[in-house]
């Protein structure tokens, strides 16, 4: 397993270094090595991550049976009832069209996480800019659709809160204690599975049999809590930034 990614890894240094890292060196982003700017297995891990959400969606559309659902349906049967339960006690009337967007999270962080069960692969939510990169999604995400939701003036003014003159005091806690949602939720899926990934190496390299599968069972635990996580948030952000006061 970890040969093969490695050997994609390769690949993609090979194909795609030559046009894409001189594009990014103007944008001021600049690598050691240029000619193999991937220097570990992340980016090949979340690009196979999003291939089988992919490859699971395209399967399940085209095997849609009302009288016989197979099992790639029923999977995405669960999956959507479930996160579809969370939303709808989350955010209430109108969650719907944002079922789709944290059944994604939820998917490709729960499969991210996953990556630590595989001996010599790393997690790549153990990477700090997987995360990081997920978070500002979110929070552009439910940002985007507050303003929607309730116009770009009426959410500003949330900000402030209904008191008009606790507003000059109140206003820029708010927007400080939103940017901090950014740092909570990168830090907080990063630290958890870089803990896990470490303490499953640590009781590998000293019982190499037996001891190491409960921790690899831990591993398994949290992968699943974390993702949930991070969802939950997500729908709870968005809650807060669609509710209109009437």
């Amino acid at each position: 397993m970890l040969g093969l990614i490695t050997a994609l890894t390769r690949l993609l240094n090979m194909y795609f270094a030559a046009p894409l890292v001189p594009f990014l060196t103007r944008l001021g982003i600049h690598f050691r090595h240029p000619n193999a700017p991937l220097r570990d297995n992340t980016l090949t891990l979340e690009l196979l991550v999003m291939l089988l959400l992919l490859i699971f969606f395209f399967v399940a559309r085209l095997t849609l049976s009302v009288e016989k659902p197979g099992t790639v349906q029923n999977i995405a049967e669960i999956i959507n009832e479930f996160v579809s339960s969370q939303g709808e006690a989350i955010i209430g009337h109108g969650y719907e069209p944002h079922v789709v967007y944290a059944t994604m999270v939820f998917l490709f962080i729960v499969l991210c996480n996953f990556g630590g069960l595989f001996p010599g692969l790393e997690t790549p939510t153990a990477n700090p800019v997987v995360p990081l990169g997920v978070a500002l999604l979110t929070f552009a995400y439910y940002n985007w659709n507050g303003i929607r939701a309730q116009g770009p003036i009426g959410y500003v003014k949330h900000f402030a809160g209904p008191i008009w003159w606790v507003a000059p005091l109140l206003f820029p806690i708010e927007i400080i204690s939103h940017l901090a949602r950014i740092m909570s939720l990168t830090i907080r899926l990063y630290a958890n599975m870089f803990a896990s990934d470490l303490l499953t190496l640590v009781f590998f390299s000293m019982v190499p049999l037996g001891l190491p599968v409960v921790f690899l069972g831990l591993h398994f635990g949290v992968a699943l809590i974390q993702a949930y996580v991070f969802m939950l948030l997500t729908l709870i952000y968005l809650s807060q930034a669609v509710a209109v006061e009437h």
